[in-house]
């Protein structure tokens, strides 16, 4: 065997709970991963904070043993990529050090100052940079923290996006991506530069912002220090890298325009890519991780999520394997008919993304009766979520995009009986690929740089291959149909209900 034949690279996503180091050969197959879990915290409701440190001690517990299952070296790693959720920015002070909890792209704090953001300045906003303001955006959270932490904001010398922090930690170096710059809502497209303008709007300091750089840009060596923590040599290239749903989609196979993903993760997510962006103010635009094209996506905030909420409030016990109670839970539903024998659920447990924009909506099950059992709410979750995708698909109808098919991607993908109510809700055949992991995406992108891949379309070829399809039953899509009709309208009629609700309980 030669030695580029030898040669690997590696990947490291950090996940909404978790994170994931995967580790590629050279022919763009998969030889292992390994995963460590790290807490996500809510001091207040509606809050959503990690401390960047976790991310820090999970990438050096996982990334010698990916090697060691993989029966790889570290002398054999040419470079390493990585991947994270957009928008959660790491702030950190003269010192470099880390001044609070990194906020998470699903913290809904900042609704009120998404709501005057686009109230007074929503169409500028969307001009200069592609999209709207939510509480999902970085901009509105640091608008929140020069409200709430304005001590803390005046110590601020650097901005990570939570994937360039982590990588820092490797090289020393300070970048982000194009797709990441976007992800803060404060990159002049057009121009190609951080806006003076969108900074003054939330009176932030352009100069906290870092270069931006591609995807497959080489930003630096492992440093001795990180070598001796992460068991990565010291010298191994290390490789911007960009966003988990980027890097998902690519490692997926999506690489033209048309293809379309479903990612259920923890949001669930619906993207198309393009060969430019759509620009309205319920889609989303990113650059893509292949040059020259686009992911255009909008999403629903519960997903992944709510079906641990589900897990963890009503079936885990003491003792229990989380992963086996999934398993438990999918087989109850899978002996429920379609529509859960009259019951809805609603997945707004943090508010909701497209297309009502509404942090203050609720999560409900709607038409409980004696005769529901456990599996009829694991069942009505599915189809719930299912449904709050078909509104998210509705929204790309609106604006002319569709899709026939769609690669299935994030943790939810693992339920056959799931993949098939999303296949029978949308009306399109959802295809299961081999990998689906942003890990994978992001090594290939190292591969990419290292030269183990021609370029960044050869090595999407590599994540083309698919385990199972679904395709959307005709008699299922015409009741799912129905049955998304009165999705909508107890949704619409229970909106004031939830404002109401959230009204009473901040005794307002």
């Amino acid at each position: 065997m030669n030695a580029s034949a030898q040669a690997c690279v590696i990947g490291i996503d950090i996940g909404a709970g978790s994170l994931k180091t995967t580790v590629v050969d050279a022919h763009g197959r998969e030889c292992a991963s390994a995963s460590r879990d790290f807490p996500t915290r809510a001091p207040h409701s509606g809050w959503s904070e990690q401390d960047p440190e976790e991310w820090w001690l999970s990438l050096c517990d996982t990334v010698p043993r990916a090697l060691a299952t993989a029966g790889m070296s570290a002398g054999q790693v040419r470079a390493v990529s990585f991947s994270a959720g957009a928008h959660t920015a790491v702030l950190t002070d003269a010192n470099n050090q880390v001044l609070r909890p990194a906020i998470l792209w699903n913290d809904q704090r900042s609704g009120a100052q998404a709501r005057e953001l686009q109230e007074r300045h929503g169409a500028r906003i969307l001009e200069l940079s592609l999209n709207r303001p939510t509480p999902t955006w970085t901009m509105p959270q640091l608008g929140w923290l020069r409200e709430h932490e304005p001590d803390l904001c005046a110590q601020v010398r650097r901005i990570y996006l939570a994937k360039d922090w982590l990588r820092m930690r490797l090289c020393g170096e300070w970048h982000t991506d194009v797709t990441d710059a976007v992800g803060t809502l404060l990159w002049d497209y057009a121009g190609q530069c951080w806006s003076d303008e969108l900074c003054k709007l939330v009176g932030w300091n352009p100069e906290t912002l870092p270069p931006v750089v591609s995807p497959t840009t080489v930003v630096g060596k492992v440093t001795p220090g990180a070598s001796a923590a992460s068991g990565l040599l010291a010298g191994t290239a290390v490789v911007c890298g960009t966003s988990d749903t980027s890097c998902e989609s690519y490692g997926a196979g999506s690489d033209r325009p048309g293809a379309g993903v479903v990612k259920l993760a923890t949001a669930g997510t619906v993207s198309i890519i393009g060969d430019k962006p759509h620009v309205h103010p319920t889609l989303i635009n990113y650059p893509f991780a292949i040059p020259g094209l686009w992911y255009t996506i909008t999403g629903t905030n519960g997903c992944a999520s709510a079906h641990r909420w589900l897990r963890d409030r009503f079936f885990m016990r003491a003792g229990d394997i989380g992963s086996e109670v999934f398993a438990q839970m999918d087989q109850l539903a899978a002996t429920k008919p379609l529509g859960s024998d009259g019951m809805l659920f609603h997945p707004y447990l943090q508010g909701e993304r497209a297309p009502y924009w509404d942090p203050l909506l609720r999560a409900d099950f709607v038409g409980m009766t004696t005769r529901h059992e456990p599996g009829h709410f694991v069942r009505a979750l599915y189809e719930g979520i299912a449904f709050s995708l078909r509104d998210v698909l509705g929204e790309f109808r609106a604006r002319g995009l569709d899709m026939s098919e769609a690669r299935i991607v994030g943790g939810g993908s693992r339920s056959a009986l799931w993949r098939q109510i999303v296949a029978d809700t949308l009306g399109v055949r959802i295809v299961l690929p081999a990998v689906t992991d942003a890990s994978f995406g992001a090594a290939l992108l190292a591969g990419v740089a290292a030269g183990l891949f021609a370029d960044e379309q050869t090595a999407a070829g590599h994540g083309k291959a698919s385990r199972v399809i679904h395709e959307p039953n005709p008699a299922a899509v015409r009741r799912y149909e129905d049955l998304f009709g009165l999705y909508k309208e107890t949704q619409s009629r229970l909106a004031d209900i939830n404002h109401r609700l959230h009204a009473f309980a901040q005794g307002q």
